[in-house]
């Protein structure tokens, strides 16, 4: 029994905080964790950002409504999914997350929740559990399944190494170096062609 992991962002969507970070004109709000492995050091880094500038959860929300898919994205994951199942594992957020689940056909999403206070400022995020990404990628094996796992980033190199087969898609040249014995994609056919034949 199988069960494909992927990752959100720079996978299937372009990356939020980018987008967010060119129409907010704060150039900083552009790092991820394709440059940050430290999850929390980078949220924290955000926030305070956010802070600074008076900004909140509803400008945000605002910014990611225009959001559409990378192109190929939906068609990639409706093949997948009449396939084998798929699971999206993200370090994202449930109040970021919903339009852009509504656009590819609400797939199943795993990722994490933002603390906001009334008057719409975000004052912290509760992660789902501790390297989330690897954490449920070991639960369901656990169950029984076999992970197939891709992302782009720092922080799916744990579930992607200790799954049965991981792959990287769309990532940077210097995380493509430093980890050269995983299988890197920048096509959705191509991707698809190596996850058909893990399975």
């Amino acid at each position: 029994m199988n069960i494909v992991c992927l990752d959100m962002e720079g996978v299937l969507v372009p990356e939020i905080w980018i987008a967010f970070a060119r129409e907010s004109g704060i150039p900083e709000l552009s790092r991820t964790t394709r440059d940050e492995p430290d999850y929390n050091k980078l949220m924290d880094f955000r926030l305070k950002l956010l802070k600074e500038h008076g900004l909140g959860l509803k400008e945000i929300q605002s910014v990611i409504a225009r959001i559409d898919p990378i192109p190929g994205a939906k068609a990639f994951l409706d093949e997948l999914r009449s396939l084998t199942q798929v699971i999206i594992l993200s370090d994202t957020f449930e109040q970021f997350a919903s339009p852009l689940m509504e656009k590819l056909g609400r797939p199943t999403l795993f990722c994490n929740t933002l603390e906001v206070a009334p008057d719409g400022a975000i004052t912290g995020f509760r992660m789902r559990c501790p390297q989330s990404k690897l954490t449920t990628v070991k639960a369901f094996q656990s169950c029984g399944f076999d992970t197939i796992a891709a992302g782009d980033s720092y922080n799916d190199l744990g579930m992607i190494q200790a799954s049965k087969a991981g792959f990287l898609f769309k990532s940077t040249d210097q995380i493509r170096a430093d980890h050269p014995e995983v299988p890197a994609y920048e096509e959705f056919g191509d991707l698809l062609a190596a996850i058909k034949a893990a399975l």
